[in-house]
């Protein structure tokens, strides 16, 4: 792949290095989920945003993108962090896996659009270079938009289904992983599943936030499990609500959904009466502390 120079890789491992100290605390949002496929002038527009919300962005860059995020992000590593978006049908996959490490960036994603289900074999080779790199996946779960719908597709809701983390997150323990959407429509699973594994997590972006807005009190019901002693419910765990994770699924340039999105979150949280502690972790407190994670476990791997 010739798509990333030398002169861009090293730029950025200098930036992932900054990120633990340019920002000594956490911010107050930190947004999982912002798509960039070169769009002009969206980077700046998405600092401005950032920057008012004392945020950080985690971004999704495509190959296209590459160039101008990775000089952006490498500018404002305080604000940004990147993620590869890759495709785990291509056939350089594991190299272009590489190459974004190299670059430093800290995840993969949004995966989506698979051949084969998410958890098949075929790709563990995928999950084991991410795991080796300390890399946070991020997979789009549930139903996908249709934007071409004249052409025909090898698509299908049922291979990304949020059930299909569960082997991932099980076989990878140490793998963070986070699936957008919360499953739509599949919400009961997608929570059930966050709740025995401690290294997965969801985003609520998306259309759910609008279809069920006069329905909210229907997550006190699939997040049952908060202060819940028994042998059925993991033992230690926090409140159910912060397996979920703050994401706007910003994409073609459509900034609206930064606000939007918040917007909706706030008002779920307020109706399902999520103490404001745990909210503090929804938007920000809980990635902050696996970015911190990773960064320790990046640098034992350098001092070694």
């Amino acid at each position: 792949m010739l798509w990333m120079n030398k002169w861009t890789a090293g730029a950025l491992l200098a930036g992932s290095a900054v990120i633990a100290t340019a920002q000594t605390a956490p911010p107050k949002l930190i947004d999982v989920h912002e798509h960039f496929d070169g769009e002009p002038g969206v980077l700046e527009q998405m600092l401005v945003k950032l920057r008012a919300a004392d945020g950080m962005g985690f971004l999704l860059v495509t190959q296209k993108g590459f160039p101008e995020a990775s000089k952006f992000i490498h500018e404002h590593p305080d604000r940004f962090i990147g993620f590869g978006d890759i495709k785990l049908d291509d056939p350089n996959v594991l190299q272009e896996i590489d190459q974004f490490h190299q670059a430093g960036f800290r995840g993969l994603g949004e995966i989506t659009s698979t051949e084969k289900n998410y958890d098949d074999p075929s790709y563990w080779p995928i999950y084991d270079r991410a795991a080796k790199y300390h890399m946070i996946l991020l997979f789009h779960t549930g139903i996908v938009l249709r934007q071409h719908p004249d052409l025909p597709q090898n698509v299908s809701f049922e291979r990304m289904r949020a059930t299909r983390l569960d082997l991932i997150a099980r076989h990878w323990p140490k793998l963070i992983i986070i699936g957008a959407h919360l499953g739509n429509p599949d919400y009961a699973e997608a929570a059930e599943i966050s709740r025995w594994s401690p290294n997965l997590y969801f985003d609520l972006s998306g259309s759910s936030l609008i279809k069920l807005s006069g329905n909210y009190e229907f997550f006190r019901s699939i997040f049952w499990w908060s202060g819940v002693v028994s042998p059925h419910t993991a033992p230690g765990a926090p409140n159910a609500f912060e397996k979920l994770v703050f994401g706007s699924d910003i994409f073609q340039g459509e900034l609206g959904e930064f606000d939007a999105g918040q917007k909706r979150y706030h008002e779920m949280l307020e109706t399902c009466r999520v103490p404001q502690n745990v909210q503090a972790m929804i938007f920000s407190g809980t990635m902050w502390r696996i970015l911190q994670e990773q960064q320790k476990a990046i640098d034992a791997d350098k001092a070694n």
